[in-house]
């Protein structure tokens, strides 16, 4: 009989161990405060493709509320599918998924060539196709994981905060040049003292208090900027209590081959950035993104896009600035984003209750927004304190990759005269900088550094939770060792207390 036996930690979740924060559900008045503070970031972000696209067709109050509502529906079945996960779609992280900005100019584009019905039935046609093929797609595009060392995630990461701050500024001073409030104090000052309110209620409250920091000061922004005069509330004249978005009900898919292949390219750069935005959200909830969780967070996209066309809404994809709250709020739930999603869902059958998240003024927003977009920056800039930047052939690919990254952002028509479908990548600046960063990596370092031993963390084959993959692989019997010498082979050294402690954490 062996004189002792060394049992290994199979990372089983018995409940003696603890849950992993991305995996831990929070009762239920947490949950929906946390949640709605996740809407209120991306409200604007969801709304604003459906108002443009609605006001280049013309479309009357009533099909613009029925646009609206089914944004707002799809992202809310979209972001649950990236946060609760069915089979093997969804990453199971705090990500918010929702209407991409990218799918804009080209479906403005098909606008123009087109009358109304028929447009948005070419328009839904492209978005079902584009989705479907994403979702097939999503398990080999994943692979570029294996590319993705510490210094091309950091110089990404740090791409998508800078890339969003032109956002927030619009916010602040108004996207309209010739409009009279362009740039106007009132405006500056609603963001500038939103800005401060947010900092001091980070710095200085505590516990669940700090955690909804951001969603206190959008409140009393808006109720500062009401006797003011800066909060509209004429979306309350033309909401409808309740409505529910039918199957095509806006136009059933039609579909042109150029159309198809503009909102496929949207499609490809909306993965791009996806893949970017879940391997810093896995830097950030420390479970870092590996193959199989990136190609189930894109199934989700696909999948979420292809339902979207079906009940009215457009391409989904990422939204970053749910990333940056993340990293604000350290708030690590997926179970957050799920009530998130579970509120946009209701957003879209309740469009009377949609109307008072939108009471938030955009100069308030972009306030809150500065901070957001700021901490997913500085978590790029803390993905890169890994990298060895005294190499200096590691700091030329971080200089190289930022400075073509900010060409789009610096001066949005610098590609002016480039081909449309070339201008759909070469506008973002996340996608510009992510190329570059892969690029000039290659380049110089090789693949050197650039395996998956750089994402320890691996799931399971049925698609479940990921689970660190030193447990994981760690699957064998419980090794005996006796007392019979050599023979028996090597004994092996006692583990620390400590180290055993902390695999248990991790499993």
């Amino acid at each position: 009989m062996p004189l002792f036996i060394r049992r290994r930690n199979r990372g089983t979740r018995n409940g003696r161990q603890d849950a992993h924060p991305v995996d831990e559900v929070l009762p239920p008045g947490k949950l929906l405060a946390y949640g709605v503070q996740h809407i209120a970031a991306m409200y604007a972000g969801v709304v604003a493709p459906p108002l443009i696209i609605g006001q280049a067709l013309g479309l009357d109050p009533l099909r613009m509320t029925l646009l609206i509502g089914a944004s707002l529906l799809t992202a809310g079945i979209a972001t649950l599918l990236q946060a609760v996960g069915v089979w093997r779609v969804g990453a199971r992280m705090p990500f918010v998924n929702g209407v991409t900005f990218g799918s804009v100019a080209p479906i403005l584009a098909i606008v123009a060539q087109h009358d109304q019905q028929q447009a948005l039935s070419i328009v839904y046609g492209s978005v079902l196709i584009a989705g479907i093929l994403a979702f097939i797609a999503a398990p080999y595009f994943s692979r570029l994981v294996r590319f993705f060392p510490p210094l091309v995630n950091g110089t990404v990461i740090t791409l998508i905060g800078l890339s969003l701050f032109p956002v927030a500024i619009g916010w602040i001073a108004g996207n309209d040049t010739e409009a009279p409030d362009f740039a106007s104090p009132l405006r500056i000052g609603l963001g500038a003292g939103t800005f401060v309110l947010v900092l001091l209620l980070n710095r200085f409250l505590k516990g669940f208090w700090n955690r909804i920091a951001l969603l206190i000061g959008l409140v009393i922004g808006t109720l500062v900027a009401w006797p003011l005069g800066a909060v509209d509330s004429s979306t309350f004249a033309q909401a409808p209590i309740f409505d529910v978005p039918m199957p095509f009900e806006l136009g059933a898919p039609a579909f042109s081959l150029t159309a198809t292949i503009s909102i496929c390219i949207v499609m490809l750069v909306a993965m791009m950035e996806s893949t970017a935005d879940m391997i810093a959200l896995g830097e950030i909830v420390d479970r870092p993104a590996d193959e199989r969780t990136i190609a189930a967070g894109l199934r989700a996209d696909g999948a979420g896009s292809a339902l979207s066309a079906v009940f009215g809404g457009f391409t989904c994809s990422a939204f970053a600035q749910n990333v940056g709250l993340v990293a604000l709020t350290r708030v690590k739930s997926r179970f957050v984003v799920a009530a998130a999603g579970g509120v946009l869902i209701m957003l879209g059958l309740f469009p009377i209750v949609g109307a008072v998240v939108s009471l938030v003024p955009q100069p308030v927003l972009g306030g809150a927004a500065l901070v957001l977009f700021g901490s997913v920056a500085s978590s790029g800039m803390r993905t890169l304190g890994k990298a060895d930047l005294g190499n200096p052939v590691n700091s030329l690919v971080v200089a190289g990759a930022i400075g073509v990254g900010m060409i789009p952002i610096v001066s949005p028509e610098f590609y002016e005269h480039f081909p449309a479908a070339l201008r759909t990548v070469l506008d973002s600046g996340i996608s510009t900088g992510c190329l570059a960063a892969l690029a000039l990596n290659l380049l110089f370092n090789g693949t050197r550094g650039s395996d998956q031993d750089e994402h320890p963390v691996a799931a399971d084959e049925t698609g479940g939770e990921p689970v660190a993959a030193a447990v994981q692989a760690d699957t064998t019997a419980p090794e005996e060792v006796g007392v019979a010498g050599p023979q028996a082979g090597p004994v092996p050294a006692p583990r620390p207390d400590s180290i055993a402690q902390d695999t248990e954490r991790t499993s």
